[in-house]
């Protein structure tokens, strides 16, 4: 009998995903349609080079890749404004433009979920990419977008 992942976990792992997908959608121009079925058919809950990847809650995944791809002129003016002076988001690199898209999509469209748990969820995405010095960088541009769209 194989355990289900609870649903704190489940996100976990669809947020992690999404921000590789919108990462693989950014180097490579896949279509969001192909996107979302190659992550569905080949990496959520799968087992790569034997590394297993979690179960992802899907639905959320989705929300969140499919939010951010018709979101993300909006998305990054709202974390533009937030950016040191001379700063651009061409100028962050792709891993980090993805975690603060999807980031500020969930502030944004997701009133369900806390604005503590989104901050912390994607420090915890940064974490796999990044040093401490980034993860404090995610946590103070998300907490700003959160305060503007919150309040």
């Amino acid at each position: 009998m194989t355990k289900t992942p609870n649903r704190s976990r489940a996100r976990s792992a669809a947020r992690l995903a999404a921000v590789q997908a919108l990462y693989q959608q950014e180097m490579e121009g896949t279509p969001l349609p192909m996107l979302l079925t190659e992550f569905h058919n080949h990496r959520l809950g799968a087992t790569i080079d034997e590394v297993e990847y979690a179960d992802a809650e899907v639905s959320f995944f989705d929300d969140i890749v499919a939010g951010v791809d018709s979101r993300r002129a909006e998305l990054d003016a709202r974390i533009a404004t937030r950016l040191a002076a001379g700063w651009t988001m061409d100028r962050l690199d792709r891993p980090m433009r993805q975690i603060l898209r999807a980031g500020a999509y969930e502030l944004i469209a997701r009133p369900d979920v806390p604005v503590a748990s989104v901050i912390s969820e994607y420090v915890d995405v940064a974490d796999a990419f990044y040093d401490k010095r980034e993860k404090g960088f995610v946590n103070g541009l998300l907490d700003a977008v959160a305060r503007d769209v919150r309040g």
